[in-house]
């Protein structure tokens, strides 16, 4: 069965289009997904560095507190409800725990399966996780109980091949400005792993003891 489009014949098989009958379609090229970072932070120092990344096409998803100071720095980001479908709940107790987030953040780069799972669900994959804790040790009290942030991190860490964590705002601009021309290498990677899961444990070890007494 044919079709004349434009002059040009497009020829139709069991279902199936020949595309190369058609010249325009020969060239096309898959557009880059545009690179996403997840940013939710307690201390909000060095957070105008993220301009470098959405100077260079980065997408910032933000949280509370956080959305508000990049809003104040004139830094576009997405807010989180606009990722997961929910907004914030619970006063802030629920925001980022969705397999929007996590799917995004755990799919492993090098696992086709898991690359087409999250592509299937619509999960895009999140590149870089900035996050720092609840001040705990100065304000001790349940509402001081980070769940979200050590959740990101321990995720973001696990996957550290493919995600590159951060927790330091120390480490912000060197980074972003790698991340705006190549790839962090992966003994950097690494260690950014390693001071995440040692942050996290003396984040649990304090509220653990707090608990005793």
């Amino acid at each position: 069965m044919f079709f004349i489009i434009s002059g040009v014949k497009l020829t139709v098989l069991l279902n199936q289009v020949v595309w190369s009958q058609i010249p325009l379609f020969h060239h096309l090229k898959e557009v880059p997904m545009k690179r996403r970072a997840l940013v939710s932070v307690t201390d909000k120092r060095e957070l105008d560095k993220l301009k470098v990344l959405t100077d260079n096409g980065w997408e910032i998803v933000s949280t509370g507190g956080t959305a508000k100071k990049l809003e104040e720095l004139g830094i576009p980001f997405t807010p989180i409800e606009a990722v997961t479908g929910f907004p914030e709940m619970m006063d802030g107790r629920l925001k980022t725990l969705h397999p929007n987030i996590f799917g995004g953040i755990l799919a492993d780069r090098s696992k086709p399966e898991h690359m087409t799972a999250i592509k299937e669900r619509g999960i895009v994959p999140i590149d870089l996780v900035v996050v720092n804790l609840y001040d705990f040790e100065s304000k001790p009290s349940i509402e001081q109980i980070d769940i979200g942030g050590p959740s990101l991190l321990r995720a973001a860490a696990k996957n550290f091949e493919s995600v590159v964590v951060l927790i330091d705002p120390d480490d912000y601009e060197w980074t972003f400005k790698i991340l705006t021309t190549g790839e962090v290498s992966y003994d950097s990677r690494r260690s950014f792993a390693w001071r995440v899961f040692q942050e996290v444990s003396a984040y649990d070890h304090s509220i653990s003891r707090w608990f005793i007494h």
